[in-house]
């Protein structure tokens, strides 16, 4: 049985070089990070030469936690200390948002600007594999429509922190469907079809920009960050996957996602595209038209509205609409949203639009429509 052995030996070496592959990335991160601190801190240097003629506190060197590290290339993720962020948290004191894995706290970064600390928590299940999956793509991307990363803590162990852009007016889910969100007033038609646009942007960037495709596996309403009542975030990509599952793969993906939102083929098949993704926008879509949640008791929102989302009259589909909207709402746009979503919403993937085209009819008939000229 001496192969056994050596299978075993065999089976430790790959253990103990995956750990060291681990933190060998992790000390490239960390050093990149620092190297390109080094270079906004000469742009900052270069920038104090102009500045003569200024008071003093225009020339003192900014702090390492508030100094912003912009360069011509933009802002740059750096990598923080534990204490910076348990100082601009306050010790972790204001929670603002609650996900899966993690509590996001508010942190002060000085000059008037604020961030959101989001605090992986082994305890809620959490890992140090999917904190660093996190940190990969986020590092990959970049699109206006999408939650942006500002630096990452990797100092402790058992402490897995992200500095992400602070959205100040909550999620799309509190917005919609929370007593106090809807104190704030009733999102408008137009509101709607301009979140569903900025949202579509942004899965449309992660399937045909970014390298490799990014599939996100959890779009839904309380991860979709509003900036005001009609330019929204897409955030939270501790489920995304890089790539995508092929037909006919031996070991499909663990099924990841939101009840309600899911993708009813991922759901069969175990096979995750960005097709998936696409199902969750149509229930998205759904959201936003009837005002409902993703879910009615044990039954998703598709289900519960697939007989009249199907139908041809208008009319029937203008029953849809959320009440709160007292029928102020363009049925032709309405009709481009039911229709697109009962095409997102197709059991068979590989019939559903791309997001490119999803993004094309919204904007389509966001468009004002030329009237017809009068015969003379």
């Amino acid at each position: 049985m001496w192969f056994l052995g050596f299978s075993t030996r065999w089976r430790h070496l790959w253990i103990m070089g995956a750990i060291l592959l681990v933190i060998l990335v992790t000390m490239i991160l960390k050093k990149f990070a620092l190297y390109l601190e080094a270079q906004a801190s000469k742009c900052a240097d270069q920038e104090k030469l102009h500045r003569e003629g200024k008071s003093n506190n225009d020339h003192q060197q900014p702090s390492r936690k508030s100094c912003s590290l912009c360069c011509n290339i933009g802002v740059v993720t750096r990598t923080y200390a534990l204490e910076e962020l348990k100082m601009a948290t306050s010790d972790f004191r204001i929670r603002i948002g609650v996900g899966a894995t993690s509590f996001v706290y508010l942190a002060e970064l000085g000059d008037g600007k604020f961030g959101a600390v989001k605090r992986v928590m082994e305890q809620r299940g959490g890992s140090k594999k999917v904190f660093l999956d996190e940190v990969s793509v986020l590092l990959r991307i970049s699109h206006p429509n999408l939650v942006g990363l500002l630096g990452f803590c990797l100092e402790k162990a058992g402490e897995q922190l992200l500095l992400l852009e602070y959205v100040p007016n909550k999620s799309l889910f509190d917005r919609m469907h929370t007593y106090h969100g809807q104190s704030s007033g009733i999102l408008s038609w137009s509101n709607r079809l301009s979140i569903a646009l900025d949202i579509a942007r942004a899965l449309d960037y992660l399937h045909s920009q970014a390298d490799p495709p990014i599939i996100h596996r959890d779009v839904k309403s309380s991860n979709i960050l509003l900036i005001d009542n009609n330019q929204a975030k897409l955030a939270d990509f501790g489920l995304c996957k890089l790539g995508y599952d092929k037909p006919g793969c031996q070991n499909p993906t663990i099924i990841k996602g939101s009840f309600g939102y899911v993708d009813t083929n991922y759901l069969k098949t175990g096979l995750v595209s960005p097709k998936s993704d696409v199902y969750s926008f149509g229930v998205l879509l759904l959201e936003l038209i009837t005002g409902l949640k993703s879910t009615q008791g044990s039954v998703t929102l598709a289900d519960w509205t697939e007989e009249c989302r199907k139908h041809h009259d208008v009319e029937v589909l203008a029953k849809m609409l959320d009440p709160k909207l007292n029928g102020d709402a363009n049925l032709e746009q309405l009709k481009v949203l039911t229709d697109l979503a009962n095409a997102a919403l197709l059991e068979n993937s590989e019939g559903r639009p791309d997001m490119s085209q999803i993004v094309d009819r919204i904007s389509s008939c966001m468009e004002p429509q030329p009237h017809p000229s009068l015969p003379v």
